[in-house]
């Protein structure tokens, strides 16, 4: 293998600059925290509110959040990323296309942003719904039963115990937050990808460099399920699915 290896790349300055590589790999590792954070705080707000009306009584109301789930779910997620960068723009009003096209702050951040945070609500949706639905019906009657309106019972008895069970898959959900981000290089954003591909590029160390971003991924996903395994010991109730795991 005529290879010549270079571990002291990451400390060598960048051609034509004063920057380190190590300099670009941290830009990107803290957009790529940036992205996944923002999304992720979509996902929860949607998922949650999308998967809790899937159980609603209103059959209208469940079928289009149905619809929902369906279409961010079963498009690819750079596909997605594509649609919401060149595509969704086109449909606008003049004015507002021209704005977010030229004039829009950080377009590419707050798009790749959005558009994992819907992706990845649909997923959560689909697993708030099924840990509501596994919850038996006695849970629902019990809190009406006590005079809750319907939306107190989802708040106060529903809600939280589907939360405490549905906690080891969220968990991945967090994870793959910060793994799928990496599609966000496809619109411009300067995440961990993105850096990767030019230090490669422009240093020709691609095994120091991959092997980096490598484990600069390992360490985000890694911390990201740490933080909710300690969540889920907190939260555990003896009984629940969760507290077995």
């Amino acid at each position: 293998m005529n290879y010549h290896w270079n571990w002291g790349i990451y400390l060598e300055q960048i051609k034509g600059g004063g920057e380190t590589y190590l300099s670009w790999l941290m830009t990107g590792l803290g957009w790529t925290v940036s992205v996944s954070l923002c999304s992720w705080a979509i996902a929860l707000v949607l998922g949650f509110l999308i998967g809790t009306l899937r159980t609603a009584p209103s059959r209208r109301v469940a079928r289009l959040c149905t619809a929902y789930v369906e279409l961010f779910r079963n498009i690819p997620l750079l596909v997605q990323m594509f649609l919401w960068f060149f595509v969704v723009p086109e449909f606008l009003p003049h004015g507002l296309s021209m704005w977010v096209k030229q004039e829009m702050p950080a377009k590419e951040f707050l798009t790749a942003s959005a558009c994992l945070g819907l992706f990845t609500s649909a997923r959560i949706a689909e697993q708030v719904r099924a840990g509501i639905q596994s919850l038996p019906a006695g849970q629902r009657h019990a809190g009406l039963a006590m005079g809750f309106t319907l939306p107190q019972t989802y708040r106060y008895v529903l809600l939280p115990l589907a939360f405490r069970i549905i906690l080891p898959p969220l968990t991945s959900e967090f994870m793959n937050v910060f793994k799928n981000s990496s599609v966000a290089f496809a619109i411009g954003v300067l995440e961990l990808t993105f850096q990767a591909r030019q230090m490669q590029e422009d240093s020709e160390q691609g095994i120091e460099t991959y092997l980096a971003v490598t484990l600069l991924y390992f360490i985000c996903a890694f911390i990201a399920n740490r933080g909710m395994s300690w969540i889920e010991k907190r939260t555990r109730i003896p009984g629940c699915i969760a507290a077995e795991t």
